[in-house]
């Protein structure tokens, strides 16, 4: 399950954050690297030898930091100067040795070019989803209560054990007969079994989709039993706590989860029309399986869950209080 990163409350404010940033840097370094008109006029913020460290430069290394604030700007504006003076003074010398025509170097800089370009159309590609109506957030809130309405904070403990297919009814009796995962463990311990054991705290939208509504139903003291290749895994559920959101705090987090879902549908419906359209053919020892490769290829991973709370992994791991 790939999560989203939490997203901004407000993407044209972010976007309108971003170009005051923008401009405030740009006046910043032009007076304190400036001194007369033509370097104003030149946009440059240093020269490195023979050449330029521009403010453009700077921008963009600070349009990279979203969460800057307006008052770190010119800290941050003078210390990216000072990596792309650095970063211009090795590429002065790989240039004198002839390392931009290295056959690996221009291979990775023609690679380098692609991925932007590619990256750039499914971008704008993106940018023709319509955003989720009220009514599409109201429904995405109400058909999925664990994630919200019910929304709990989990501790949970998971136990991975190397078994023998023969031995897990055993083991599946042990654990139902056990008071809690403690005794288990005991057991296997006495019993000689490998395992290993980890503990987290995890809100509803850290958890994946699919298991989700299948952990909303445990119970603190419920444990799930679930055969693996090469045992089983055991998840246990220690004590969980109540942390419900309401719509209005969960809209912008589900407006962004569905507008990413929308534009996942859109470039895997693109790329399969323009497959279709293409003449592709594979060659050698590419040509075997080819199909079934190209349809693994244009499924993208779906979006994770909206993080409804609106607090990033780390300060739910923190407890919200709970540690």
């Amino acid at each position: 399950m790939i999560r989203t990163p939490n997203p901004p409350r407000n993407a044209r404010a972010r976007a309108l954050r971003l170009s005051s940033l923008t401009l405030l840097c740009s006046v910043v370094l032009l007076t304190a690297c400036g001194g007369g008109k033509g370097e104003q006029a030149s946009q440059t913020a240093a020269k490195v030898n023979r050449e330029e460290v521009t403010v453009h430069q700077i921008n963009y290394l600070l349009q990279r930091q979203p969460g800057l604030k307006p008052e770190a700007t010119e800290a941050a504006g003078r210390q990216a100067l000072e990596r792309l003076i650095e970063q211009e003074l090795a590429v002065q010398k790989a240039e004198d040795m002839k390392l931009d025509r290295d056959p690996r170097v221009l291979q990775q800089i023609e690679a380098t070019k692609r991925e932007i370009i590619a990256r750039a159309y499914l971008e704008r590609l993106g940018e023709s989803v319509s955003k989720p109506t009220p009514e599409e957030v109201s429904k995405y809130y109400n058909d999925k209560p664990a994630l919200f309405k019910e929304r709990r904070i989990y501790n949970l403990q998971e136990l991975n054990v190397e078994a023998k297919p023969e031995q897990l009814a055993e083991l599946r009796t042990r654990l139902a007969a056990a008071k809690n995962l403690g005794e288990f463990i005991e057991y296997l311990k006495a019993n000689d079994f490998r395992f290993q054991g980890t503990q987290a705290l995890r809100a509803a939208e850290q958890l994946p989709l699919a298991n989700l509504d299948a952990i909303a139903r445990m119970k603190d003291g419920d444990s799930v039993f679930s055969p693996l290749p090469a045992g089983v895994q055991v998840l246990y559920l220690v004590s969980s706590r109540a942390q419900p959101v309401d719509e209005a705090a969960a809209r912008p987090a589900i407006e962004q989860f569905l507008s990413n879902q929308r534009k996942a549908e859109l470039v895997q419906k693109t790329m399969k029309e323009m497959r279709a359209n293409a003449k592709i053919e594979y060659v050698g020892k590419f040509a075997a399986g080819a199909p079934a490769a190209a349809a693994a290829s244009a499924v993208p991973p779906a979006p994770a869950a909206p993080a409804a709370s609106g607090l990033d992994a780390n300060s739910i791991s923190k407890g919200m209080g709970l540690k």
